[in-house]
C-alpha cells in the first residue's frame, strides 16, 4: 500500500520547500500514463488543428510531473491536430534568466508556465502577458472551472494573468487516538479558536501534550496561523509598516496568542529546546494531539507509524475575519498566454484551448494529488491504494475556501530572526511582541 501511495504523493516532498523558496509546485505522478482518456478541453475556442504553438514550462528533469506533462501534451496534440514546440527546462536561476532574456529579445513563447509572484512582474509591467479578464472577453469559459478568489493576482498591478495547476497547503494533523483518550472531538471546519483552546485544556488535563511544536526550530507555522487569525486571506501576506498599523497590530496579537499557548502549557515542556524531529515523534508516538505542518507531511506520517488510521488532517481553528477553512498555502505557478502569441490570429484559439486543456479538472487532478488546487469541483486524483490519511488530505485540500501565502516568505532570513530566532524570549516575557515586531520591520527596511 505504501508503495502505491508513494507514487501518488511523490511530488509532495518536492512541494515541501515551496514556502521556503522552492521553485516549483509539483505533486503526484499517476501510475496510468495512457492518453486514451484525454480530457475534453474546457474552452470554447473551437481550435481547428494544424497550428504549431511554442510552450515553455518547468515540467522537465526530475520534476515529478514531467511525464504527466508529456502525456498531456501528446493527448492534446492527438485531440486537436495541433503541435507543441516545447522548450521546458528544470526550474532554476538559469531557467529564469533564459526566460527573461527571451522576453527581452522578443522571442518569448506563446504559452509560459511560470511563477506568479514578483518573478513575473517584468512581463506584466511590459504588457507582454494577457490577463484572464481580457481573454474571457472573447472566450468567456476560460478558467471557468477555477475559483476566482484563488486565481493569483500579480504583485505588479493586482490583475490576474496566470491559471494555476497545484501548490501546497499547511494544515493541522490530528492524532485521533489521543483526542479520544482525552474525550475530545476531532476539530473540523466549524471549530472556533475558543473551542480549540478548551480542547487543548482537556487534552492537557488528560495527561497528554495538546500541541506538538518546537518553538526553537519551527515556530513559523504557529506564527503564520496566529497572526492570520487577526487578518484575512487578502491581507495576511502584507508586511506591516509599523507596529501601529493594522498589520503590525495583527502580528503583535498573534505573538501574544503564541505566548498564551506557551503559558497555558499547551506546547511540549521542552518546546524551547526540542528539535522538530523530537516533537514529531511525540505526535506520532501517541503523546501529543495536534501538529501543524505542510502537505508534504502526509508521507512522513505514513512512514513513521503503523496505525495510520489513528491520524487525520483538518483545519487550524480560526477566529475573526479568517474562516477556519482559509489556509496558508501556495499556488505559486501558472500558465500565462503571452501578448505575442495571443495577438496572432492563427494561434489565438489554439493557445486558449491548450491552457484550458492543461488546467482542466482531469489534468489538474493528475498533477495535484492531494495538494491544493483552485478547482471549483476539487481535485479527483486516482486514490487507489491510498491510506485513510491521504484520503483525508484530499478532502481537506478540496474544502479550502481561500489560501494566503506565508508572510514570512516576504522577509529575509535576517529580518525574521528577531521572532523566529528568539521566540523563547517572546513567550517567556523578556522581549515584548511589540519590540520583536519593531526589530523585524527595522531589519526589513534596511
Amino acid at each position: 500500500m505504501k508503495k502505491k501511495l508513494a507514487v501518488l504523493l511523490a511530488g509532495l516532498m518536492a512541494v515541501s520547500m515551496a514556502a521556503c523558496g522552492n521553485t516549483s509546485d509539483t505533486a503526484s505522478t499517476p501510475t496510468d500514463t495512457s492518453t486514451d482518456t484525454a480530457t475534453e478541453s474546457t474552452s470554447d475556442s473551437g481550435s481547428t488543428g494544424g497550428v504549431t504553438i511554442q510552450v515553455t514550462t518547468t515540467y522537465a528533469g526530475e520534476d515529478s510531473n514531467a511525464q504527466n506533462y508529456k502525456d498531456a501534451v501528446a493527448a492534446w496534440e492527438a485531440k486537436t491536430g495541433n503541435k507543441v514546440e516545447d522548450s521546458s527546462a528544470t526550474s532554476d536561476e538559469t531557467f529564469k534568466s533564459r526566460v527573461i532574456t527571451d522576453f527581452e529579445a522578443g522571442s518569448e513563447p506563446d504559452v509560459l508556465f511560470y511563477f506568479d509572484g514578483v518573478d513575473s512582474n517584468q512581463f506584466v509591467e511590459q504588457g507582454k502577458v494577457v490577463s484572464i479578464d481580457e481573454i474571457r472577453q472573447t472566450y468567456p469559459d476560460y478558467a471557468s472551472n477555477m475559483k476566482d478568489d484563488m486565481l493569483p493576482e500579480s504583485p505588479a498591478d493586482g490583475v490576474k494573468y496566470a491559471v494555476p495547476v497545484n501548490g501546497y497547503w499547511e494544515g493541522m494533523f490530528v492524532n485521533k487516538a489521543v483526542c479520544q483518550a482525552a474525550g475530545v472531538e476531532v476539530p473540523d471546519a466549524n471549530t472556533t479558536w475558543d473551542e480549540f483552546l478548551e480542547d487543548c485544556q482537556k487534552i492537557k488535563d488528560a495527561g497528554y501534550t495538546p500541541i506538538a511544536a518546537s518553538l526553537q526550530e519551527v515556530p513559523h507555522y504557529w506564527f503564520e496561523y496566529t497572526i492570520y487569525n487577526h487578518q484575512d486571506a487578502k491581507t495576511h501576506a502584507t508586511v506591516p509598516g509599523s507596529t501601529d498599523d493594522e498589520y503590525g497590530q495583527a502580528w503583535v496579537a498573534g505573538l501574544n496568542d503564541i505566548k498564551g499557548l506557551y503559558e497555558k502549557g499547551y506546547f511540549p515542556e521542552n518546546t524551547l529546546t526540542a528539535k522538530d524531529a523530537e516533537t514529531f515523534e511525540l505526535f506520532t508516538g501517541g503523546k501529543a494531539a495536534f501538529l501543524v505542518d505542510g502537505s508534504w507531511k502526509v508521507g512522513g506520517i505514513e512512514s513513521a507509524v503503523d496505525n495510520i488510521d489513528d491520524f487525520t488532517v483538518t483545519h487550524v481553528p480560526g477566529e475573526g475575519n479568517r474562516k477556519t477553512t482559509d489556509e496558508i498555502g501556495g499556488l505559486s505557478m501558472g500558465y500565462y498566454i503571452t501578448r505575442k502569441g495571443y495577438d496572432d490570429a492563427e494561434k489565438q484559439a489554439a493557445l486558449v484551448d491548450f491552457v484550458s486543456y492543461m488546467t482542466s479538472d482531469e489534468v489538474v487532478s493528475k498533477f495535484a494529488g492531494t495538494s491544493v488546487t483552485a478547482l471549483k469541483n476539487g481535485a479527483e486524483p486516482d486514490m487507489t491504494g491510498a491510506t485513510s490519511l491521504a484520503q483525508a488530505a484530499l478532502e481537506y485540500s478540496n474544502s479550502i475556501t481561500a489560501v494566503s501565502p506565508a508572510v514570512q516568505d516576504n522577509l529575509s532570513e535576517a529580518a525574521r530572526a528577531p521572532i523566529f530566532g528568539d521566540m523563547a524570549s517572546i513567550v517567556q516575557g523578556t522581549v515584548t511582541p511589540e519590540d520583536a515586531v519593531t526589530e523585524v520591520l527595522t531589519l526589513a527596511s534596511e
